[in-house]
């Protein structure tokens, strides 16, 4: 046997990132590689933990899905591309990512268009000039009709299928009937219309390529909100090394250091040191905001200056950011009511249209006039009148810190005559502080050792107030509703409730003023409100006399005082039987009731989740002025939906019968068509630069 003492050689040691244990690597069984460095585990239930937080593929990102739907017609999904059954449109992701690829609809219809266009200009000018002969103008035309427009024709051939009749319809059988006469007119004489046939596909497919360039700028709101969450964190590994993760691989109880200028990852809790964060990009809100230890950090927001560590509690997602991300997404395929109309009219458009275009070729004996009609009449610009202005303006909403549920919601706040809002949270802070006191230093300390053993709700606000050393209580007794009492450095000391009178030795020493401030917004917010010409109810549960003073500072219109938190959803009820159109406006559980029952449920973002999942609105910051731009996008949304939908009537009203009387070249009908759905969405995107 060797006299040499036994020694472990601990260079081989590391630390679980998991529990923190030390695992010998020359032995250890459970490993794990990420971005080419090992990790060591104590036993296979970290490893299992820290995998399960670990993307299986080699690249770091785990598999996603999409669905699609359609912009008009949101119930209609499909689980890959393709087109509508009942508008024929082509169907887009319902949730946009950052990592898909080209638009393959949008790809396939430019090279379609681009091709189209070679062969639609010669034979353009030729038939024009009158030097070409027929059999080259249908060797041209074939290809540009049933190549390029065989999409047209497949998705109208679907719409007679289905019975639903839409734009696709009347493109396929206005380009159809024109090539097919001039088909038959080449081997039996006569007029042909190739060169109409063929420039009203390629014009045809210039809209869509148009349209859906523009259709995929309305989702830039969503992506640019996707861009905000990093694609790795910096995690402080439990031996104090530091290791780049991808966020993928983020876990609750994961400490993440943020160095000067980098991206929040997660949703957590500082832990050391502190910073200061701009949350303009969630919450609109341009001032930076100071974070110490205990501050809450949400994911896509950047620290600006000052280095500190948090703790990840939220990840994935539940992150703030990506309900967000959901609920826009939601918010724009949902429908608001004014598409009714549009929906009523559509339905009996192309029915129509057929019938005047049927009267049009037995009065005019025109295939020219009767293509025309078909043509024009495309309910196309009609059908993205509403959805489009939905998803622009709750994308911008978002990027404003204004969440919206659905576009029901948003239109109904355009409609609110009056607000009821919720006092504590709401108008104030929700937290009470200490205003006022006559106490002696000395003596605030005393009462200071009191209260941190009280678990009153001023005891926070008096301890608060209090920035020298406490001294140590002893013999505290709580006296329910009465006060609390203990020794202090040899004194008695007595602190009464429900106001805060503070006895020493028995001989009353002063009073301390706890109260819950008014937000320093909450003044300006009440007059944009008003200056939009509603009415302000405050209901709160408080008394009376606290109830009215802080009404009184603000300028509110009526107060409902001391109401029970089953009695604030009638409130709600009664105001909306005097014929008031009602927004409610709060951040408590107990406000949940009154915000279902509401017109227009408005949750302040830093309210509790229960109040968040009954509001049709969200704000995010919890700020009031909130209301007021919310306000200014519902009503930004209906001038531009009203907009649309004039632009869309109009077009058809007027160039429809102009069209018949044989005053609008088929080609023409083709390009103002085309025009007229490009402009509709080139007016919905306008809604991005609306001020709220």
């Amino acid at each position: 046997m060797s006299d040499k003492p036994f020694t472990v050689d601990r260079s081989s040691l590391v630390v679980d990132p998991i529990c923190g244990m030390k695992v010998d690597t020359a032995t250890a069984q459970w490993t794990s590689t990420v971005d080419g460095e090992t990790f060591y585990f104590c036993n296979p239930g970290c490893k299992a933990k820290f995998d399960a937080a670990s993307p299986p593929s080699t690249n770091n990102q785990r598999p996603t899905t999409n669905e699609f739907t359609c912009p008009m017609h949101p119930e209609v999904v499909r689980s890959e591309p393709g087109a509508c059954p009942i508008c024929g449109m082509a169907l887009e992701p319902r949730t946009a990512t950052l990592d898909e690829g080209p638009n393959p609809e949008l790809v396939d219809m430019r090279r379609r268009f681009i091709i189209s266009a070679i062969l639609s200009a010669p034979l353009l000018i030729g038939a024009m000039l009158m030097l070409m002969p027929a059999w080259l103008q249908l060797a041209l035309a074939t290809p540009v009709v049933l190549w390029g427009g065989w999409p047209f024709f497949v998705r109208g051939w679907a719409s007679i299928v289905h019975l639903k009749l839409n734009m696709f319809t009347l493109i396929a059988m206005g380009t159809g009937a024109a090539f097919i006469y001039s088909m038959v007119a080449v081997f039996k004489g006569g007029h042909v219309y190739f060169e109409a046939a063929a420039v009203i596909t390629t014009l045809v497919l210039l809209g869509q390529v148009l349209e859906l360039g523009a259709r995929e700028r309305t989702s830039g709101a969503i992506k640019s909100l996707l861009r905000l969450a990093p694609k790795t964190a910096r995690v402080v590994m439990k031996d104090g090394s530091e290791h780049d993760f991808d966020v993928a691989q983020i876990f609750p109880g994961m400490r993440i250091r943020l160095r000067p200028g980098e991206r929040v990852a997660v949703d957590g809790i500082v832990d050391q040191g502190n910073g200061v964060v701009d949350e303009s990009m969630i919450t609109g809100e341009p001032l930076p905001v100071e974070k110490a230890t205990g501050a809450r950090v949400t994911a896509g927001t950047v620290n600006t200056t000052g280095s500190f560590i948090m703790r990840a509690d939220r990840v994935g997602a539940d992150t703030l950011l990506a309900q967000i991300v959901r609920m826009v997404a939601d918010a724009q395929r949902s429908r608001a009511p004014i598409q009714r109309l549009a929906d009523v009219v559509a339905a009996w458009f192309v029915p129509a249209v057929l019938v005047v275009a049927l009267i049009t070729l037995f009065a005019t004996h025109s295939i020219a006039n009767t293509v025309a009609v078909l043509i024009i009449a495309c309910p196309c610009a009609l059908g993205l009148a509403t959805p489009m202005s939905v998803m622009v303006a709750t994308g911008h909403g978002a990027t404003a810190g204004i969440l919206v549920k659905n576009a029901e919601a948003l239109e109904n706040l355009a409609r609110v005559d009056t607000l009821v809002v919720d006092k504590t949270g709401t108008l104030t802070e929700g937290k009470p502080r200490v205003i006022s006191h006559n106490l002696d230093p000395r003596v605030m300390r005393w009462v200071a050792a009191i209260e941190r053993a009280s678990e009153h709700p001023l005891a926070a606000a008096i301890l608060d107030a209090v920035e020298e050393p406490i001294a140590t209580a002893t013999d505290v007794k709580t006296i329910p509703g009465v006060g609390v009492t203990g020794v202090v450095d040899g004194h008695q000391i007595y602190v009464g409730r429900p106001g805060v009178t503070v006895k020493v030795d028995g001989r009353v020493e002063g009073e301390i003023t706890v109260a819950d401030p008014i937000k320093p917004t909450t003044a300006e917010a009440i007059r944009a409100l008003h200056a939009k010409g509603l009415k302000i109810t405050m209901l709160t549960g408080d008394v009376r006399a606290n109830a009215e003073a802080v009404g009184r500072e603000v300028g509110i219109d009526a107060i409902e005082a001391e109401v029970l938190p089953a009695e604030k959803e009638a409130v709600v009820r009664r105001l909306q039987q005097q014929g008031h159109r009602v927004a409610m406006a709060g951040d408590g559980v107990n406000d949940a009731p009154a915000l279902a029952r509401a017109d227009v449920g408005i949750a302040m973002g830093n309210g509790s989740d229960i109040a968040i999942e009954s509001a049709g609105v969200t704000l995010v910051k919890g700020d009031l002025r909130g209301i007021a731009r919310a306000r200014n996008l519902s009503e930004a949304m209906m001038r531009n939906i009203r907009q649309n939908l004039f632009l869309a009537f109009v077009y058809n009203v007027l160039a429809i019968p102009i069209a018949a009387i044989g005053l609008l070249n088929p080609m023409i009908a083709s390009a103002a068509m085309t025009l007229s759905s490009v402009t509709v969405i080139g007016n919905a995107l306008r809604l991005r630069r609306s001020v709220l």
